[in-house]
């Protein structure tokens, strides 16, 4: 339970790929989007009888997950269990601590690690898990991030009920074409997850399973799932570029941030049909966008803001509420703030301290 079930779960479908890419036999549950629950799963997995389950784990839906690991090893109890995504990377230690059924996390970035674990090396010399021996907890050196993503098999998406994801009449489907994130903000993961370095696949390679994605699986919207798809400028104009004279004439839309995109750039992405486009704004006062280490202008939003609706494109702002610090001034300044550059729509989040953000530790520190 690792994602919207609006969407195929992306990194599930990159591990199978580059497991089947090595001679390894694969099956995904997608619980969500299967409608399974944890009896269901225990069906499945007592016929598969599978030697490694890999459980995928977000702070939401943890509990769910860890009940999975539990099941999995009930009706196979021979079976390696391993846990994957940010809470699993961050809560390492205190899961295997309390969770016997729970034999590794792998950390981070998964890909080239699970190829190292289904090919049974021994667990001390893979880079990047923390495992139980004896009783004590090890956790080996970080694994270095996967610098070429255009060697990454495409997902394997033949291993998922791609029909059942059609739920809002369009068929939309995901695509990530860069992985890292420059930016360090206090109340997000991404940075520690996938690195500081912002990694990018080559635009001939986006373009590629952009025509992939509409000729095989019949998307008829695409959606980046990048940190900050404009970062690098030229590729994002090389790569609306690139779907204007393929003709690739799949609507699309993207998240990013204001301080990483120019009246041109949004022109163009228009021009290559993307639909929407949402800015993390995060606050209205310049104050509270210090505190969150925002370090965006409120003149660089106002203009991101008028280029993109200049440019005829959806414009979302997401801001969080209610972080340390906050008053009902700077509250009120950041409702203020919306309502001037009017948005087509808007996020109010609340600050959120997930395992691995800053803000875990305001908030474990302040008791």
């Amino acid at each position: 339970v690792a994602h919207h079930p609006l969407y195929p779960p992306l990194g599930l479908a990159y591990m199978a790929a580059v497991l089947e890419q090595n001679q390894v036999e694969v099956k995904i549950i997608d619980s969500p989007v299967l409608d399974y629950n944890h009896d269901k799963i225990k069906t499945e997995l007592e016929a598969y009888q599978p030697t490694i389950v890999g459980v995928g784990s977000m702070t939401p839906t943890i509990k769910s997950a860890l009940k999975c690991a539990q099941v999995a090893k009930e009706v196979a109890p021979d079976t390696q269990v391993r846990m994957g995504g940010p809470p699993a990377t961050f809560a390492d230690s205190e899961i295997l601590a309390s969770e016997k059924a729970v034999d590794v996390i792998v950390r981070g970035e998964g890909e080239e690690t699970i190829v190292e674990i289904a090919q049974q090396k021994k667990l001390g010399d893979i880079k990047g898990i923390t495992f139980r021996k004896d009783k004590e907890i090890i956790r080996t050196p970080n694994r270095q991030y996967i610098q070429n993503l255009d060697a990454l098999p495409r997902p394997a998406y033949h291993l998922l009920p791609m029909k059942k994801y059609n739920i809002t009449g369009r068929n939309l489907l995901p695509i990530i074409s860069s992985r890292g994130c420059p930016f360090q903000c206090p109340f997000c993961v991404a940075s520690q997850m996938f690195g500081q370095q912002f990694r990018a696949r080559s635009p001939k390679n986006v373009l590629d399973e952009l025509e992939w994605l509409r000729d095989e699986y019949g998307a008829e919207g695409i959606t980046f799932q990048d940190d900050t798809l404009t970062f690098d400028k030229k590729r994002t104009l090389d790569i609306c570029d690139g779907m204007i004279e393929r003709k690739i004439g799949l609507h699309w839309g993207c998240g990013t941030r204001a301080d990483v995109v120019t009246k041109e750039v949004m022109a163009k992405m228009k021009k290559a049909h993307c639909d929407e486009t949402m800015f993390g704004v995060e606050a209205g006062c310049q104050r509270m966008r210090d505190v969150l280490k925002k370090r965006v202008s409120t003149e660089q939003i106002e203009n991101a803001i008028k280029w993109t609706k200049e440019a005829g494109i959806f414009v979302t702002v997401s801001v969080i509420l209610g972080y340390p610090g906050e008053t009902k001034e700077t509250l009120q300044e950041t409702l203020d703030f919306v309502r001037k550059v009017e948005p087509d729509d808007v996020w109010l989040c609340h600050a959120t301290p997930y395992p691995g953000t800053c803000l875990r530790e305001i908030v474990a520190n302040n008791g």
